[in-house]
């Protein structure tokens, strides 16, 4: 059997083990979350217990040391089977950080406790108020004081803070006007919340359209150990760059998995549906648009999939990455609307679940990077066009 046959197959398992996973979290389910905005903690230890949160670690640290292939099969079949990984997908990228330019210390002390859930690692703290994608502007300072660092500032939409005992920190470790180099003197820095809450930590939770247990973070004089610093002071934005390329990667997956549930869902409806005396499928009004959010998708998929690849193979995928997202989150966002035109005014029923789906799809055109911006990296990083912001 060639390598390529059995990743094909130990992919196709993969996906029929999230499925059968899935099942036992049906619609019902989610609806009761989604009205009380709480956090689907058993689906959350369902998957860390099957071995799917830590499917990026490496075997060594008790990870289940798989493909980026695979950590995408994962999270598309998770939102193709109705449920939602926006929950939980920050561990598989998030940690990457820690996997790459992390101490054997670190590494050693962290991954292990993370890949058997004894430690959530969920939290990004990355976006401002006053910055938001400008992550080169953040204002939120980590000074040195003997073995810890003091870190002060705000972070807002820093999902998950509730529900996670880590959480990556992006601070400014060198003022601005003192860096060499404009993507210079910012750090990261792995904080303990189990320790950090009542000192200095303060989180307030954020109410949204979707379920999304986003917050807003407050640090003042925040001591962390000195030890918690990842790589190198100041060399943070570098770090977290690769950790952002998995990040669009698998949340274009969850796109993509999206697009497949609300196409389904659409194509059922439509064959069932019977006016004036035929099913609804059989009107081209009706058969085009689903048609052509399937075609949408199909696409999309295979730039996910380019992307996943070199991101897999070491290269250089920041274009991949970003037109595997924009792509994943149009054709998912299609797909939603398509799949509430096709049901009427059932798609606006809560007992379908289309109406939570489509408010959750909604979210990636804005995050984590908005398409627009993603517009403006290509035209100045593929397209050489000059500068827009």
């Amino acid at each position: 059997m060639s390598a390529a046959q059995h990743e094909s197959d130990e992919i196709a398992a993969i996906r029929e083990a999230v499925r059968a996973l899935c099942e036992k979290f049906p619609g019902e389910y989610w609806r009761a979350l989604d009205r009380e905005r709480a956090y689907p903690t058993e689906f959350v230890e369902a998957l860390t217990k099957a071995g799917f949160l830590a499917a990026l670690i490496p075997e060594q640290y008790g990870g289940s040391g798989l493909s980026m292939g695979a950590a995408i099969a994962i999270m598309e079949e998770i939102q193709a089977n109705g449920c939602n990984g926006a929950a939980c997908h920050a561990q598989m990228y998030v940690m990457g950080t820690l996997l790459r330019h992390g101490s054997p210390e670190q590494k050693q002390k962290f991954l292990p406790s993370i890949a058997r859930g004894e430690l959530r690692l969920q939290a990004f703290g990355v976006t401002e108020p006053t910055s938001g994608t400008d992550t080169l502007n953040l204002r939120t300072t980590a000074v040195r004081d003997n073995d810890h660092y003091v870190v002060n500032g705000q972070k807002i939409w820093t999902s998950r803070v509730e529900h996670s005992d880590l959480m990556l920190l992006l601070a400014r470790t060198t003022p601005r006007e003192q860096a060499q180099k404009r993507t210079e003197g910012l750090s990261v820095f792995l904080v303990d919340m189990r320790e950090a809450r009542g000192k200095g930590l303060t989180i307030r939770p954020i109410r949204t359209m979707m379920n999304h247990a986003t917050t807003e973070v407050f640090f003042d004089d925040l001591r962390v150990p000195a030890e918690n610093l990842i790589g190198r002071e100041g060399q943070g934005f570098r770090y977290i760059l690769s950790g952002m390329n998995a990040e669009r990667i698998l949340i274009a997956a969850e796109c993509i998995g999206d697009a497949k549930w609300f196409i389904g869902r659409a194509s059922g409806y439509a064959r069932e549906r019977n006016v004036f005396g035929r099913p609804i499928g059989q009107n081209q009004g009706v058969q085009f648009p689903i048609a052509r959010a399937y075609a949408q998708m199909r696409g999309a998929e295979l730039m996910v999939h380019e992307a996943a690849g070199l991101y897999e193979a070491g290269r250089d995928c920041g274009a991949e990455a970003n037109m595997a997202k924009l792509l994943a989150a149009d054709a998912s966002w299609a797909a939603a609307d398509m799949c509430v035109q096709t049901h009427g005014g059932f798609g606006f029923a809560e007992e379908f679940d289309i109406e939570r789906k489509f408010r959750e799809t909604r979210l990636y055109q804005v995050a984590p990077i908005s398409t627009n911006l993603i517009l403006s990296y290509l035209a100045e990083h593929v397209l050489g066009l000059p500068r827009s912001y």
